[in-house]
């Protein structure tokens, strides 16, 4: 069934000037002007095709045309208003769904959400391992992290530079171990391959050889010294992205969390 156009502003004037039964107040309550709420309920009149108001020597007073349609008006607005509250409903959630490379989670992003959720006992983290493009309403994301040359179709912020480095031990052999991804030559030297960098690094660690991988990557595994830097920085133009189509990455809890992450 074809809806009815509702002139919504016009019943939101009626409904202040109702209540008040004078334009000038119903004017200051919609910060408007008193002529503005007198055209307004004019055009409404006009639409309607009937009278609303008369002015008495006591002042305004509605007609019963007008009077008649007012418990109805204010019923809707209630019910306009609880649909915005329960719309707006998940955005008082904090539960915050990421999906991420799993080397990513396991290397950067899952001590940085340890730290931010001692922030607010209240936040929640579910994370879903995903190295593709994902539907972001089927599979309900919130964030999500991608190794790319940029956030594509969606709104998005870079983490770090595009840069990869090579990682090692020290006298540790000089072949590198192969990764899906990996922009370096002679991938394999080392003689053996592993499914992410996340995973080369720790072989890295282990001294099967070295490893190239996203700086951002290596980061905590250099500092923590289990890897030492053990070649010049190799170009890309690949980087890690933070990304979101535009109405979750208004949400303020992904405001917040990609604020937390970027500090």
């Amino acid at each position: 069934m074809k809806r009815t156009h509702l002139p919504l502003n016009g019943l939101r004037v009626l409904d202040a000037a109702a209540r008040h039964l004078s334009f000038t107040r119903a004017a200051d309550e919609l910060a408007v002007t008193p002529a503005a709420v007198g055209q307004q309920i004019r055009a409404l009149e006009d639409t309607l095709g009937v009278v609303l108001f008369r002015r008495t020597a006591k002042g305004l007073e509605l007609t019963p045309e007008g009077e008649a349609g007012l418990d109805a008006l204010r019923k809707g607005f209630l019910q306009f208003e609880e649909a915005v509250h329960a719309m707006q409903a998940g955005q008082s959630s904090k539960t915050l769904t990421i999906a991420a490379p799993r080397d990513f989670t396991a290397k950067w992003l899952a001590p940085r959400l340890a730290a931010y959720g001692k922030s607010d006992p209240e936040l929640r983290f579910i994370l879903i391992a995903a190295d593709e493009e994902l539907d972001f309403t089927q599979a309900n994301l919130d964030l999500a992290v991608r190794l790319a040359r940029g956030a594509g179709d969606h709104e998005g912020l870079q983490l770090a530079d595009p840069a990869f480095v090579i990682v090692g031990t020290a006298g540790g052999p000089e072949g590198l171990i192969g990764w899906p991804g990996c922009p370096a030559t002679e991938v394999g030297a080392a003689g053996l391959s592993v499914a992410d960098a996340g995973l080369a690094i720790d072989a890295a660690s282990a001294g099967f050889g070295r490893a190239c991988v996203p700086g951002l990557l290596a980061e905590g595994d250099v500092a923590a010294g289990r890897v030492e830097l053990a070649g010049a920085a190799v170009a890309s133009d690949l980087a890690y992205w933070l990304i979101a189509p535009l109405p979750q990455w208004r949400q303020k809890k992904v405001k917040a969390l990609v604020a937390a992450l970027t500090a």
